[in-house]
């Protein structure tokens, strides 16, 4: 006799913690799916892929995060205007003087369903470039390594 799968109800599973990663020091894709899992709730028992089960994870010191090899001048990322000609190219380098959060912002994407649960998700990570943010209130905890 086949075993019957439990779908938790959405007001069961609403419970949304907070979460707090420190990426100093630490390598960029090992970290991303850390927090890919934790926004989507793989942590839990009643995960459920086609639900929000996860929880907020806010992310501080994005700027002091690690990419293994040479990645940190040969990587680059590459955005589209649409018009002809119209691609342009920005190093990791570059970027971390620029815009550090969008690193670990386009690493965490990647790794998440490719439709409108993970627009959801996305929404959920706070990602800051320096040690402090706004969100003392929530009280986060840390994510476990």
């Amino acid at each position: 006799m086949p075993m019957k799968t439990t779908l938790v109800a959405v007001e069961e599973a609403c419970d949304k913690r907070w979460y707090i990663v420190d990426a100093q020091g630490k390598i960029l894709g090992r970290l991303a799916v850390k927090i890919a899992s934790a926004l989507r709730g793989r942590n839990k028992p009643t995960y459920a892929p086609h639900m929000d089960m996860g929880g907020f994870v806010v992310v501080i010191n994005a700027d002091k995060v690690v990419l293994s090899g040479k990645k940190e001048f040969n990587k680059e990322y590459m955005f589209f205007s649409g018009y002809q000609s119209g691609d342009s190219r920005i190093s990791v380098e570059d970027m971390r003087t620029k815009k550090p959060e969008f690193i670990i912002e386009h690493a965490v994407r990647g790794m998440l369903p490719k439709n409108r649960l993970a627009s959801a998700l996305m929404r959920k990570l706070k990602v800051y470039a320096g040690s402090e943010h706004p969100h003392g209130a929530q009280n986060p905890v840390a994510l476990a390594e």
